[in-house]
């Protein structure tokens, strides 16, 4: 992969002053890197792929710049905690929270971020959650830059015992188990554990 074809990926999907400082990290530590369509499951992912061929980063096409910049960077985080401790250390342990906040500080800028997420933006990279959709407060500001905004919410932002439509079928929302939601089919009465940050739509939100 070129840093040419990387550069034009970043020029379509990050906000255009955060273009430069993406495409650098890329050129320090090269990794695949692959535009994937939406995925239910997950916003991105990285992995190692071996000591043969470049590791491998995956985005999902459908977030906005400012989410895709964010995931971006925290899978860069990944990769360089991979290179620097293998896979003895937890994946998003104090090692992978330093160096995403590292990383993410010459972000945080009103020249790259609107007001409203730097300010929660600032306050999440503190002490940075496996998973950004677990904070409720950055996930809303977030979510209001998303061209479907009005159509789904981010399960984690919704209160436990609200009844949701995931990929077809409804659900109430039971207790959060890590990056998971413990959540109960309506109509099987079976348990799932579904990602907090899942989108999902139809929402009845829970009276208590």
């Amino acid at each position: 992969m070129t840093l040419e074809k990387v550069t034009l990926i970043l020029q379509t999907h990050v906000p255009a002053t955060a273009v430069e400082y993406c495409a650098g990290l890329w050129k320090a530590t090269p990794f695949e890197l692959k535009v994937s369509k939406s995925r239910q499951t997950k916003v991105g992912d990285f992995t190692s792929r071996g000591s043969r061929r470049h590791p491998r980063i995956t985005l999902n096409n459908d977030l906005n710049p400012y989410q895709f910049l964010l995931t971006y960077v925290h899978e860069v985080a990944h990769l360089h905690v991979y290179l620097k401790h293998g896979n003895r250390v937890d994946p998003h342990g104090v090692e992978w929270r330093t160096t995403f906040t590292d990383l993410m500080i010459p972000m945080l800028w009103e020249t790259v971020f609107p007001e409203e997420i730097l300010h929660e933006l600032r306050r999440h990279m503190i002490n940075p959650m496996a998973s950004s959709f677990s904070d409720p407060k950055l996930t809303q500001v977030m979510r209001a830059f998303d061209k479907n905004a009005s159509q789904y919410v981010v399960l984690g932002t919704l209160p436990e015992g609200s009844i949701f439509n995931f990929q077809g079928r409804y659900f109430m929302k039971g207790k959060l188990r890590r990056t998971r939601v413990l959540c109960r089919e309506m109509k099987s009465k079976r348990d799932y554990l579904v990602p907090v940050d899942a989108l999902v739509s139809n929402i009845q939100l829970s009276l208590l």
